[in-house]
């Protein structure tokens, strides 16, 4: 479900994620990181913006005129979007979790409680916006026009690409931390490339890239030289990064006394953090650091903090290292009940409504097991098809040891 905003100019849009103050100063993000206090946007020490969140954890909305002009088009129909986006995603996602233990995958990263994150970003993006992602953002896929079955092709190990990233302008996941924030940036410099050589970017200013990664990727070389490429080349990129408090089974805070946005004024770049937890939050941010970028103003970092309610991928048992207690008062944070009680509160979610997402979620889910378990193993020579464009000696000869090696077990087998 793509949104897209009008046009402003750029001299109107103030830096992401940064507070003007009485004096007409402007302050950069600090603070601790979120405690989970409700409000339209948590403050620090003199009054300094740390999180940015227009739907509080009881549902209830909160003015905020600075990201509200972001969501002037958002009625109801454009909240059940979202609303049915989210519902749809956590479904695929608990079913491929399935899958995999029932040994039809051989792993799977769940994206369960980052929902509001990835929908809210997504849904910022227009159709010529190009995404790099990492291996859990299975919901912005789906926004992109991923089909349930292409999301988990990878994960079953019938193919070394999910989908066409042409057809959708998304590549298929990046699994080495925090590579796909170079790439992003190189996409970017490409835009201002073609944009040097006449190409008009239109009315509402160029394409964009993101590049999303975790809180763990924050210590990434890649990542921290993406910043400087893009800093430097003022790249029309965005950096979201999911902060879901742990990089693997290490917290965040091991890696950082502050709040990971605070990096962002190291590289010179304007950041933002927001409760990743909060949907339309997190569709106010992306949208205006998305202008930014098309409009000539670069790069920005966002640090949206929410949390991962399952393990790293289905290798991994976060009861090992993580408290229980944490995970409860997380729950508690839901992205989808957060959105559900607000509709509610207003009317616009029925039960009938309610019952029509539920199908449509069941439905992407049927449709993931049916098409995961009709895939068909691929020829195991075929790994060296459309290696190379031209034929390539070394490669063929590898080809033929690997034959070789293949048909010796078939030799085995006619013996006994």
């Amino acid at each position: 479900m793509p949104i897209t905003t009008d046009s402003t100019t750029r001299d109107d849009l103030p830096q992401a994620g940064l507070t003007r103050q009485s004096t007409g100063a402007m302050t950069t993000p600090d603070g601790p990181p979120d405690t989970g206090r409700t409000g339209a946007g948590e403050t620090g020490d003199a009054g300094q913006r740390t999180m940015v969140r227009l739907l509080d954890e009881t549902g209830v909305r909160h003015p905020d005129p600075e990201h509200d002009r972001w969501l002037s088009d958002v009625d109801d129909d454009v909240l059940l979007g979202l609303y049915e986006d989210m519902v749809v995603a956590r479904r695929i996602d608990l079913e491929a979790t399935a899958l995999q233990r029932q040994g039809e995958l051989a792993l799977w990263p769940p994206l369960l409680g980052q929902e509001a994150a990835q929908i809210g970003s997504a849904s910022a993006l227009r159709g010529d916006d190009f995404v790099f992602s990492s291996y859990r953002e299975h919901g912005v896929a789906h926004v992109r026009g991923v089909t349930p079955v292409e999301l988990v092709r990878v994960w079953r190990g019938v193919t070394a690409s999910g989908w066409d990233p042409y057809a959708v302008n998304m590549a298929t996941p990046q699994v080495i931390i925090g590579a796909q924030a170079l790439h992003a940036v190189g996409y970017a410099m490409g835009i201002l490339a073609d944009v040097h050589r006449g190409e008009d970017p239109g009315p509402d200013g160029t394409a964009a890239t993101v590049a999303y990664f975790g809180d763990g990727a924050m210590s990434q070389g890649d990542v921290n030289e993406a910043f400087v490429f893009a800093a430097t080349y003022v790249a029309p990129v965005v950096f979201f990064c999911q902060n879901n408090q742990w990089a693997i089974s290490e917290p965040v805070t091991l890696q950082s006394k502050v709040p990971l946005v605070n990096r962002a004024r190291g590289f010179g770049l304007p950041g933002v953090r927001v409760d990743g937890n909060d949907v339309l939050a997190v569709l106010a941010v992306t949208r205006a650091a998305l202008h930014r970028a098309r409009t000539g103003g670069g790069p920005t970092l966002i640090e949206a903090v929410t949390y991962r309610l399952g393990p790293h991928t289905t290798a991994d048992d976060p009861t090992r290292y993580r408290d229980a207690a944490e995970l409860a008062e997380w729950k508690e944070r839901d992205p989808i009940e957060r959105l559900v009680a607000y509709l509610r509160s207003t009317g616009a979610l029925t039960d009938a409504v309610a019952q029509k997402v539920q199908d449509a979620a069941d439905r992407a889910a049927a449709e993931v097991r049916a098409g995961c378990i009709a895939l068909e193993t691929p020829p195991a020579l075929s790994v060296f098809e459309h290696v190379y464009a031209e034929p390539h000696a070394e490669l063929e000869a590898e080809r033929d040891e690997y034959a070789k090696y293949l048909a010796g077990f078939e030799d085995e087998e006619g013996a006994r």
